[in-house]
């Protein structure tokens, strides 16, 4: 268990959010990652692994446009796995991994070439979806560097989201303590 799946338990442990993955070429390294960590119950609704690039369409609701036109390797597939998971599962919060471990390229990406998201509540607090953030990743090493790598990196892009929020939710406090100034 890293101490990133751990610090994401409890940041959502104390917000009282919940977290839902989608995964590909993670295979459900992320969700055991998560599920490692004691008291993750509380927290983590369930996963979905979409390794063939149909169910990222039927289970996660990602256009079949952009698959058939993009491939599975893709930004806009990350993003749409990230929010597809979120509401698959009733999640506040969605993760996504798509990406190439090898051994061979596929979709025209190389090995290496791996999208993380994330996909969580909007910063006004309706509930509604913000948009989410994807990062790029090229990485380097073996296919079990590459999906643990992959791991680690979208558990960091969802500590990184939950860590802000929690930095704007102080400053909102702090504004009510200083009569809002």
């Amino acid at each position: 268990m890293s101490s990133t799946a751990t610090e994401v338990v409890r940041l959502l442990t104390v917000k009282g959010g919940t977290l839902a993955v989608a995964e590909s070429l993670t295979g459900g390294l992320v969700a055991a990652e998560i599920t490692s960590v004691p008291g993750a119950s509380k927290v983590f609704r369930g996963s979905v692994t979409a390794y063939a690039t149909e169910l990222k369409h039927r289970l996660l609701g990602v256009d079949a446009t952009l698959l058939a036109q993009r491939g599975a390797v893709d930004p806009q597939v990350a993003a749409q796995m990230a929010a597809g998971v979120r509401t698959a599962l009733g999640a506040d919060w969605g993760i996504a991994t798509t990406g190439v471990a090898g051994p061979d390229p596929q979709d025209g990406q190389a090995v290496g070439t791996v999208y993380v998201a994330v996909d969580g509540p909007s910063a006004d607090g309706d509930g509604s979806a913000s948009g989410g953030k994807v990062r790029q990743l090229r990485l380097n090493g073996d296919r079990a560097e590459i999906r643990m790598e992959s791991v680690r990196s979208v558990l960091a892009l969802l500590l990184a989201e939950l860590a802000g929020e929690q930095t704007g939710n102080e400053r909102a406090q702090d504004t009510e303590r200083n009569g809002g100034f």
